[in-house]
Order: C-alpha cells, then structure tokens, then sequence
C-alpha cells in the first residue's frame, strides 16, 4: 500500500502506522475507517495497512483475541510498521500487552487525538490544556509501566531515602504538575471570563461557529471576519479559540471560531479544552456548519448535536451552515428553509448569511431620543462606553441623546439608575424587526 503524502512540516522520518478498526458481529461502518486514517494521516503517520477486527468479546488483557494478534504480528512484520492505532480507547493493560507481544508502539483512539492536539496547540492556554489531558492519560499508564526491586529508591549506598518506590515518584511528580498546570489554567480562565464580561457590558452579541471538524469552519470565519485564521484541510486544523468582529456589521458581533467536533471526543479533552467549548456554550447564537459535499453529513449533524448537549449547550438558538457547496456536482439539494448555502472558498451566499446574522441580532435594539439634563452626566458617560450614542447635541439644557441600543441592556440601566426617562424608552421607542430563519 503506497503512503498518501501529507504536510510534515517537522522535517522528521514520518512513521509507519498500521491501523486496527474493530467492529461488532454484523455491523461496519466504513465512514469509521475513512475517519480513522485521516486522523492518523493528521498526526503525521503513513499508513501502510488497516486491519478490521472483528470483537464478539473483548479481551481483558488484549482487548483482541489471541489470533488476531498473531495476525496483526505478521503484518507488522510484512509492512515494517513502527506502531499500531487502535481505533478504540484501550485499558493501560491492554495497551501494554499488545504492545509487548507485537514489538511496537500502540497507541489508542484517545492517544491519536491528544497527539494531534498537541502537534495543533498554538496558545498558552492550549498548550497548557493540551499537556493536562495528555498527563491524566499517562497517568493511568504508569500503574503497570514500573514492577520489580530495580526501581525501588533507597538500600544502596549513595541512594538511601524513605523507601519511595519509583512508580511511587513518578505519579507524585505527575500529580504535582497536574497540579501546577490547572492552577495556570484558573488564571488563564480568569482572563478570559474577564473578557467575556466585557463584551457583555458592551451589549455584543455573541456568535459560535461550530461543526464536525474539516467542515470549513476557519475558513469560514475568515471570510465573515477577516482575521486570517490557519485553516487546512485536514483534521483539528485550529484548536485555540479565536474571537473577532463580524466585519461589515452595522451592528457589533463577536464571531468565535471553535474547536471541530469528532465522534467519540475523548472525555479528557471536552474537560480540558473547557474555555474552547464554552466559547459555543455561552454563545447568543450557534452557527453550525456542515460540509455540504459530506455523503455522510446528517450523521455528522447529529454527532456534533450530541457533543453540544454533554457541553450544556444543546438548547442554544442554532442556524445550520452548509459549506462548500463549490463542490457540489449538481446544484443544491432541498433542505429545511432554516439553512444557508454558501461557500467559504467562492464567497457565494456569504452576503445573505451576513444579513440574516445583522438582521437577527439587530432583534430587541432600541432607537430613539433621549434628553438628559446636566446632572445626568453619569449616565451619558455610561451610554457612550456601551457604544449606545448615535448621535448627540447639546445646550443649556443638557444633552440629547440618539441612542441605538439593544433593549436588555436599555432595561438593566433603567433598573441600575432607576431613571424613568429610560423606562418611558422601553414603553414608547420603536424596536428593529426581527429577522425569522424558519420562514421560507
């Protein structure tokens, strides 16, 4: 089997993977595969084999029957594979024991992706949530990774201490930078809540991309936002979170670019890439995009539903996306009428989607005069910090005011300076129209 070429930007040997898809008795899916080698291709492995397997049972101390791993022996000798993927998660014991009897590296489906997630990382933050995940997964290694005396500290000379065993310290030091690591996160969650607080006390809207990776999501954004975001076709192409304006919006959006959802996502990596994915938890408005070329796409659909409901945000208003329908051989097929088609690469259909985004979140805005008198000084102040000024003039009697503002936040000034002239605003004042995705 010849290895597809892929991006190696670490000038390194690429290593030769050898990839095991298990399935039940009468049942596979040959989208699990496809998947599986293009994660292993992500992370920078030539593929010279897959191998199905097939588990009535699995085994506790393989997780594979014993004459599927003679199996797997012989092909490894055959391809010169340097390690094995599994496409499932495997307890430290079984990993050990294939590993053993096969004479290779095996890595699991949840090793797969937090290598990749630590190839991608690019942030601090990411970075540091990468190398969490990745230590509470070795962690659960090293209980079968020490045995013997050999490892044992102290009863020789130059080496005598509290007995501590070696296993014993590496799970301390282990412990220790975990530790280490989440206190960093804290702060770093700190600043980030921080920021969100911001764009709440400045009334903007708040709109998630999300969707199963390689659905185009970054090049997405880049085209709605401009911000020029890493965006490739391959698997987790961006990890760290980005937020920017909608560009061309009359009113203020912040756009977030999201981590792409995969099928089983480890549970470690939806714990630790928390300020990822609450960026699309704490959202006002779910964009979800989907690829439009995907055969498989309504169960990609129902995979991301499914992730956004473990995240606690399965109940937020969600658009669907459709992308790349440059790809589409023949035209548009007919969907529900609360989608849009575009393409990210062509830019067709991207001027509707940002209409519809300024129209929907336009909703509840309020536009009207207000005058204010010279001791109101503070709350004029607080209306330009919003952003909420239009227009103003002034003279011996004060200040008036055109404001254009969303009416939750014209509500909670009224309550926070208790002025009726704001309450006789939410009695009076005209409010913009709201845009309607279900309708046709």
């Amino acid at each position: 089997m010849t290895p597809d070429p892929v991006d190696n930007p670490s000038g390194r040997r690429r290593e030769k993977a050898l990839l095991v898809q298990p399935h039940a008795p009468g049942s596979q899916d040959p989208g699990l595969l496809e998947e599986f080698v293009e994660l292993a291709r992500s992370a920078g492995a030539d593929v010279v084999g897959t191998i199905l397997a097939r588990i009535e049972r699995p085994s506790a101390s393989h997780y594979l029957g014993s004459g599927k791993v003679e199996e797997l022996r012989a092909a490894c000798a055959a391809s010169e594979a340097d390690l094995v993927l599994v496409n499932h998660s495997l307890s430290p014991v079984q990993e050990r024991n294939l590993s053993k009897d096969l004479g290779r590296r095996v890595v699991d489906r949840t090793g797969l992706i937090l290598d990749i997630f630590a190839q991608r990382a690019v942030s601090h933050e990411g970075k540091l949530q990468v190398e969490l995940a990745q230590l509470g997964h070795v962690a659960a290694r090293l209980v079968h990774g020490r045995s013997g005396l050999d490892s044992q500290r102290g009863g020789s000379i130059g080496l005598r201490g509290p007995g501590e065993t070696r296993l014993e310290l590496d799970r301390r030091l282990l412990q220790k930078r975990r530790e280490q690591l989440q206190a960093r996160l804290e702060k770093v969650e700190v600043q980030r809540t921080q920021m969100r607080r911001a764009r709440i006390r400045n009334a903007m809207p708040k709109v998630a991309l999300i969707g199963y990776t390689n659905a185009g999501k970054s090049t997405l954004f880049n085209a709605l936002t401009g911000a020029g975001v890493y965006a490739a076709d391959r698997l987790f192409a961006t990890l760290d979170p980005t937020v920017r304006r909608l560009a061309g919006a009359a009113t203020p959006v912040a756009l977030s670019d999201t981590v792409g959802f995969v099928r089983d996502l480890p549970h470690d990596l939806v714990a630790a890439f928390r300020s990822t994915l609450s960026e699309a938890r704490e959202a006002d408005l779910l964009l979800h995009v989907v690829d439009a070329a995907d055969p498989q796409a309504d169960e990609r659909i129902a995979q991301v539903n499914a992730v956004l409901a473990e995240i606690g945000a399965g109940d937020i208003p969600q658009w669907r996306v459709y992308n790349k329908i440059d790809l589409l051989a023949s035209g548009l097929a007919a969907k529900a009428p609360a989608t849009f088609w575009v393409s990210a690469k062509s830019g067709e259909g991207l001027d509707s989607l940002r209409q519809a985004l300024a129209t929907q979140l336009g909703e509840g805005r309020i536009r009207a005069k207000l005058q204010l008198a010279p001791a109101q000084g503070r709350l004029r102040a607080r209306l330009h910090a919003l952003g909420a000024v239009a227009g103003e003039s002034a003279d011996e009697h004060g200040w008036a005011l055109q404001l254009d503002l969303p009416e939750p936040v014209l509500r909670r000034l009224a309550s926070e300076f208790s002025d009726e002239s704001l309450q006789a605003l939410l009695l009076v004042a005209p409010v913009a129209p709201t845009y309607n995705p279900h309708t046709p």
